[in-house]
């Protein structure tokens, strides 16, 4: 009999539950350790739109300034790219360059598997390789940075008034100072302000008959304009620095320097041969808000840091600037372009997605297990995701990066949450089972249930995960984008598998109850339970400080119990016993009917061919076009942006012009709409010429006179009154037409990741001119054509570059004692001018710049007529040679390309 008892007290149980159960209150700990860390870490963890991915993409940029897009080809595009040809250890995808006036941009695109750090060392390794190839005297050393999302503009900060441009820029600094201290911030870039220069425009024709070359008035300024330190002097016991004190202090101390000294001949000062001119920098951008001209600050956030955080700082000290007097009153700042508006509300929608469904989920379990049961399942949905919380570090090592708090993140959640409660709904409901409501203790049904479905509850979820794993495989820059999706998941579902077998067996050993009216309370007794008088005072005590997506699931929490008790309890009791039971009878009855016969057959075989009639349909469907494929979904833009591309070598003043027109014409459209208007849905718009006027996604950001950018801000959508802002855009489009040589693109913010375009068509040769012919002609073809659905046709090279060439005769300039280098210099001194020194204001500095005066300057006759004074080596005597008399050179005019 003994023996026979013992076998009846033993069962199938899964150790780790067994042990959760016996130890209950160590268990409610752990809870509370895990919920609490879940709860911090998810308030603080950086807030972001999208992922801030970084990708081995490396870009080089080089500026030598003053030479053509063939001089950058050969002198410096094509070195570092020979270099980077060698690249060892690190798979190179593709490398592109442009080069264009002053300037060379090499992208480097390695293979995903490659780790950014180590893709950077390799091109910097590269360009030391090509640096004994490279001029001595560029402009500026390779720069070297990787492509990152972080790299787009936050917000922008604009600064107008009634201030003259040089105040507005002073005001700027300030603010731009401030900003950068923050550790949110990379840097706040100026755009659109004037910046100082001290010119010193020189008469050729003086300098000449003074005998003086371009080369003496540098020597003479650099040399002056110096502060040396000669050593050090002992006096007694002190040892005293001497410091020769020769640095300008006013730009008009320039006037007084002697450019040749009497020994010479006659003294010549330099106020005698150019006119010194302390002015601001030929305005090289334009920037302008609602039509009128501004000064902006592009805020650029740190990769990895809160983006809400950070505009909010960046909103703070503009506040706080203007409450301390720092910025006068009448000084309008204005910001526009937040991103972190969007990423609010999307992340608050989010948030209240998630409750809403975890609320839903709960209601349906109240339906098919009763309330109590329905509890211990939906708590597993919270506990989950706080667990999988803990493993984040797991998941940074799986991404490579810093796991952020972003849309992909939030919608795996999402996601998830009706996968979370099955594990937990299959141990319940077999401990409700086994319990049968008190005729088996619960400590036993709860250790029993666990250990009889364990096995198949995990291989359930195994086979839920498998499919997300190889997901985690995906290569190139999608994969880096959409890895927070499989990696969340799969973290959250198997810690749903822990909730199931740890945690939910110890919530019913303590409150899992006999269930049925018999066992129930009368209805208005919930007016007095403990439960909901707490989540009532908690939920509106934590509306104060702030915590109002809690407070708010609270309140819901005693909305419910209010709601369970008069209507929703006798609904379930009424399912439960009339619903569900003929749900059940049908099913059965329709089971009975099909495995009779050949009907399974049957029925399988109808399954694949419903199938195969579906794949039918849906391929016929968008063969046809009615169903559209894209990669990323677009709804209403939140931004329409307008870009402006001429003709290579076109004037910033033409292309500010061109801008300004098709800037009115937006403003047309959206008259109605305007900020200014009554119920306007348009933000601001933001105009931009030559400086931040590319795509923001482009790796080319140099400053390109060519090009111009208007961007249209919309209100946050619940502030639109429900007006669309699609028919806005393809109205934009249709009016951006009628301007010759213009290339115009109307787009709105990308969705997900930066692709490229649908189609490409590389053409690849040896011989540039032949490859740049057939790609004009196919342009033409295709253009010609008008290939439905093609929208700004456009070629990655600029073939029409303007350039004047000059050929020097150089036997007949050999005989003068000229080599083509001097006149080279002497009219790339001439023209684009030469910066000699600096002058120092405070901790500023500014340009002197030497050059022609702007007459003779924009005179390609004058240019061609200046003569030429320098030291002849053979004699040591200074020969002053008229270049146009003499034939020493030939002049064409020519169109040179723009290499990509």
């Amino acid at each position: 009999m003994n023996f026979i008892e013992g076998v009846k007290d033993k069962f199938k149980q899964f150790k780790p539950t067994s042990w959760a159960v016996d130890n209950r209150t160590a268990v409610y700990i752990i809870a509370v350790i895990i919920s609490a860390f879940g709860l911090i870490k998810f308030t603080t963890m950086p807030k972001e739109q999208f992922p801030d991915i970084v990708v081995p993409t490396i870009s080089i940029v080089t500026v030598y300034a003053g030479n053509s897009p063939k001089d950058i080809e050969n002198l410096v595009t094509r070195p570092i790219e020979k270099q980077l040809k060698g690249i060892s250890g690190a798979k190179v995808k593709k490398i592109t360059s442009t080069s264009q006036a002053d300037y060379s941009l090499i992208v480097t695109e390695f293979d995903t598997d490659v780790k950014t750090e180590v893709a950077k060392q390799k091109v910097k390794d590269a360009i030391d390789k090509a640096k004994t190839d490279l001029p001595e005297d560029l402009t500026s050393e390779p720069a070297v940075a990787e492509f990152a999302f972080s790299e787009m503009p936050i917000m922008f900060v604009n600064v107008s008034g009634d201030f003259d441009g040089i105040k507005l820029k002073q005001y700027a600094d300030k603010l731009q100072d401030k900003f950068e201290e923050l550790t949110e911030i990379t840097r706040a870039e100026i755009v659109g302000a004037p910046e100082r220069e001290i010119q010193v425009n020189v008469d050729p024709y003086k300098m000449s008959q003074a005998r003086v070359s371009f080369m003496d008035i540098e020597n003479a300024i650099s040399r002056e304009n110096r502060d040396i330190t000669g050593g050090t002097l002992e006096i007694g016991d002190m040892r005293r620095t001497i410091k020769v004190k020769g640095q300008f202090i006013s730009a008009l101390n320039l006037n007084n320097i002697v450019v040749r000294s009497s020994a010479q001949g006659a003294t010549v000062y330099l106020r005698d041969i150019a006119e010194l001119k302390d002015t601001i920098k030929e305005k090289d951008s334009y920037a302008r808000l609602d039509g009128k001209n501004v000064v902006t600050l592009n805020i650029v956030k740190r990769a990895g840091e809160n983006l809400i955080n950070a505009a909010d700082k960046i909103k703070g000290i503009v506040e706080d600037m203007k409450v301390k007097e720092e910025l006068p009153k009448d000084l309008k700042v204005v910001i526009t372009g937040d991103l972190s508006k969007a990423t609010k509300t999307s992340f608050n929608e989010l948030v209240n997605t998630i409750i809403i469904g975890f609320v839903l989920v709960l209601i349906i379990l109240m339906f098919f297990m009763g309330v109590t049961n329905a509890f211990f399942v939906a708590l597993s949905v919270p506990l989950s995701v706080f667990v999988a919380f803990m493993f984040l570090p797991l998941a940074d090592g799986i991404i490579g990066t810093t796991v952020t708090l972003n849309f992909i993140v939030l919608f795996a959640l999402l996601l998830g949450l009706g996968i979370i409660v099955d594990d937990a709904i299959v141990v319940i409901e077999n401990t409700h089972r086994i319990y049968n409501n008190g005729k088996v203790p619960i400590v036993r049904s709860a250790k029993e249930a666990a250990g009889e479905v364990f096995i198949p509850v995990l291989a359930g979820t195994a086979t839920t995960l498998a499919p997300f794993f190889p997901l985690l495989l995906w290569k190139g820059l999608i994969g880096k984008f959409m890895i927070y999706l499989p990696a969340v998941l799969i973290l959250t579902l198997a810690a749903s598998l822990i909730v199931a077998f740890f945690f939910n067996p110890v919530f019913a050993v303590s409150f899992m109850k006999p269930e049925g009216k018999e066992f129930e309370k009368p209805k208005r007794a919930i007016w007095t339970n403990k439960r909901f008088i707490i989540f009532v005072i908690a939920g509106i005590l934590l509306h104060i400080p702030g915590f109002h997506g809690t407070a708010n699931f609270l309140l819901i929490m005693a909305l419910l119990m209010v709601f369970n008790a008069y209507v929703l309890n006798d609904a379930i009791h009424s399912f439960q016993k009339r619903v569900l039971p003929a749900l059940m009878n049908r099913y059965e009855k329709l089971l009975k009917w099909v495995l009779v016969g050949w009907r399974p057959v049957w029925a399988f075989a109808s399954l694949f061919g419903l199938f195969a009639l579906s794949l039918v349909l849906l391929i016929m469907s968008i063969g046809a076009g009615r169903t559209k494929s894209t990669f990323f979904p677009s709804g209403d833009p939140n931004f329409i942006y307008v870009y402006l591309k001429l003709p290579v070598g076109t004037d910033i003043k033409y292309t500010d012009s061109v801008t300004h027109l098709l800037e009115e014409r937006v403003q047309k459209i959206l008259v109605k709409e305007l900020p200014m208007q009554p119920g306007g849905i348009v933000e601001s718009i933001i105009t931009n010429v030559a400086v931040s006027a590319n795509n923001p996604r482009d790796n080319n950001r140099s400053v390109q006179p060519n090009l111009g950018r208007i961007q249209v801000s919309f209100v946050e959508y619940e502030k639109r009154h429900g007006k669309k802002t699609l028919p806005f855009k393809e109205e934009i489009r249709r009016q951006m037409t009628g301007i010759p040589g213009a290339s115009i693109e109307v787009a709105q913010e990308d969705g997900g990741p930066p692709t490229d375009p649908p189609v490409n068509i590389e053409i690849q040769g040896d011989n540039f001119e032949s490859i740049a012919k057939v790609a004009n002609d196919l342009s033409h073809y295709m253009d010609t054509n008008q290939i439905n659905g093609i929208e700004n046709l456009q070629m990655d090279v600029d073939l029409n570059s303007p350039e004047i060439t000059i050929n020097v005769d150089r036997e007949r300039a050999m005989m003068e004692g000229l080599s083509t280098a001097q006149i080279g210099m002497e009219i790339r001194t001439a023209l684009f001018g030469k910066e000699v020194s600096k002058l120092k204001d405070g901790e500023d500095e500014y340009k002197i710049q030497v050059r022609t005066t702007d007459l003779v300057r924009h005179n390609i006759t004058d240019l061609m007529n200046m003569r030429i004074t320098f030291m002849d080596m053979n004699t040591m005597r200074i020969k002053s040679v008229p270049h146009q008399c003499r034939g020493q050179h030939r002049l064409y005019y020519s169109n040179r390309s723009s290499k990509t």
